[in-house]
């Protein structure tokens, strides 16, 4: 299927392809419009039919069901949703929000990975800027179980994100090794954006010369750096830790 493979297919059709009962769920309750659903009924549970929308449903074979899914153990459903994409203007933030912010994270996995940190712990927005993939990307949808529908997500420019940030008075914490503080010596108790690089490259100036505090994560071992994903749940809770103290 052209639109779990190509994004140039996703972006011309307006259409995204959801795999699996628990990430269909979560799309709907976000108020996705959800387009069509293709069904293999032998692959299916019994609460499945309870969660499906009122759309065009169409019943396939096992054979034809295998050709269709991206991946396998999806319960029998994959559905065509419309995309929607947010802008920054559409967050409905509250009063000392939480956000995580990605520069250029290129895979697919780990963007999905951090998602369900970010929902995990409770942050209020995720902001992809520069992207190098794009939200909709079936590796990634399957990588957040979901979480790509239950954390609002915004794809952005740096420079646009930085000009969001500052003009509501966000906090920027940009994860780097170079001229930092210990990130449990900086308080996320308010307003918080956490940035971070890629694992290669790390962030870019505009980003380190925006932020408020650099910080980062003691580094016991030979190695000088950590998964974007691990990075991310390590500072995530940190600032669930302050803000419940």
């Amino acid at each position: 299927m052209l639109l779990q493979q190509k994004s140039s297919e996703r972006r011309k059709t307006g259409l995204f392809v959801v795999e699996g009962m628990r990430e269909l769920r979560h799309c709907i309750e976000a108020g996705y419009m959800v387009d069509s659903v293709f069904l293999c009924p032998s692959l299916m549970s019994e609460e499945s039919e309870d969660v499906l929308p009122p759309s065009q449903v169409y019943e396939v074979s096992p054979a034809v069901y295998e050709k269709i899914a991206y991946r396998g153990s999806t319960e029998g459903v994959v559905a065509l949703v419309r995309a929607r994409m947010l802008r920054l203007e559409d967050l409905r933030l509250p009063e000392t929000p939480l956000i995580v912010v990605l520069e250029s994270v290129e895979k697919p996995g780990n963007l999905g990975a951090v998602l369900r940190s970010a929902d995990a712990a409770g942050a209020d927005a995720v902001v992809v800027c520069d992207a190098l993939t794009d939200l909709y990307n079936p590796n990634l949808i399957r990588a957040s179980i979901g979480a790509l529908f239950t954390v609002p997500t915004v794809a952005v420019s740096s420079e646009a994100c930085i000009a969001f940030l500052k003009a509501r008075g966000i906090r920027i914490l940009t994860a780097q090794l170079q001229d930092s503080e210990l990130y449990y010596d900086t308080d996320m108790r308010h307003g918080t954006a956490i940035v971070m690089g890629t694992e290669s490259t790390g962030l870019t100036d505009c980003w380190r010369k925006a932020a408020d505090a650099h910080i980062r994560i003691p580094m016991c071992g030979r190695l000088d750096s950590l998964n974007v994903s691990v990075s991310a749940a390590i500072l995530l809770f940190e600032a669930v830790r302050q803000r419940q103290s």
